[in-house]
């Protein structure tokens, strides 16, 4: 989808030496940004925001130099990350195919909120939700055609009706209590920040709407953990094909752990470059594939 570029002329730039804009957008980490003429244009919280990459250096209006590293997490370590998976041919293919994606640093209650449509819908069934959600829910910008994401007060004053007319089917439900939760204090998304992974899932896995999968995501796009490793078709899909053919089939959960045990300490990362080869058609996975992977459990 593009459109006319509709924010401020571009108020700086910032050195980004090992990021590619478009891949990381279009990744499946998040689901708003519009390609303009020439860059894309959403937004970062209530802020409507232009960005153009041109080799290594991003122009940018609408926000800070500050929160778009760290949106965009520019200190991470790649070279580390594409360390860890070195034993493992596969994953480190992809991570080299895919130099330059990021796990971004989203709002806490926007990706959540989003990732709650997740479940059995493809990346641009979610991005059609979510835009629903924003121009009938959220804030509109003068600076930006994209509204900002609906707070979860916004959301909670609607009915499952109202939300459902949004094209959300059974995840109305889910959103709709959550948005409660959080819009009355019951839960509090930040709290999260200073607990371990494993008890910041668990909290998570108590709203209305989220089950691992999902808490994983939102550990990994919103709050940084880059060991989580959400287990979806595709990621079910690819971490099987690195079994021993006729193994025993494992569940979701055990996936999950065997994923995390061969993809190392930065699961999560090494996860998103795989699930972005395998749905962008770019990795084959077929059972059997394990005969290239010296790491067959």
């Amino acid at each position: 989808m593009r459109e006319n570029r509709d924010c401020q002329t571009e108020q700086g730039e910032i050195d980004c030496p090992e990021f590619d804009l478009r891949l990381t957008l279009e990744s499946g980490q998040t689901f708003h940004w519009t390609e303009s003429d020439d860059g894309y244009t959403g937004c970062i919280g209530d802020r409507g925001v232009f960005l153009r990459q041109k080799g290594k250096t991003l122009y940018y209006s609408g926000i800070e130099p500050e929160s778009l590293r760290h949106y965009f997490a520019l200190d991470h370590d790649l070279d580390a990350i594409r360390a860890s998976c070195a034993a493992h041919p596969v994953a480190l293919e992809a991570a080299i195919s895919c130099r330059g994606l990021r796990i971004m640093r989203q709002p806490l209650w926007e990706c959540l909120a989003t990732f709650i449509l997740s479940p059995m819908k493809q990346v641009s069934h979610i991005r059609q939700m979510s835009l629903t959600l924003r121009h009938a829910y959220g804030k509109k910008l003068s600076n930006s055609t994209i509204p900002s994401f609906p707070g979860p007060s916004s959301l909670a004053s609607a009915t499952e009706t109202d939300l459902r007319r949004c094209s959300l089917g059974f995840r109305a439900k889910g959103l709709l209590g959550t948005a409660k939760l959080v819009a009355d204090g019951e839960f509090i998304p930040e709290s999260l920040c200073n607990m371990s992974t494993s008890a910041a899932r668990e909290a998570l896995c108590t709203l209305p709407g989220v089950g691992r999968k999902v808490a994983n995501c939102v550990l990994l796009f919103a709050y940084g953990r880059l060991e989580a490793v959400p287990v979806d078709v595709w990621i079910n899909r690819i971490l099987t094909s690195f079994r021993s053919r006729g193994s025993k089939k494992l569940t979701p959960l055990e996936l999950e752990r065997y994923g995390e045990k061969i993809l190392g300490p930065y699961a999560g990362y090494i996860q998103q470059y795989l699930f972005h080869q395998a749905r962008t058609g770019k990795m084959t996975v077929l059972q059997g594939a394990n005969r290239r992977n010296p790491l067959i459990s």
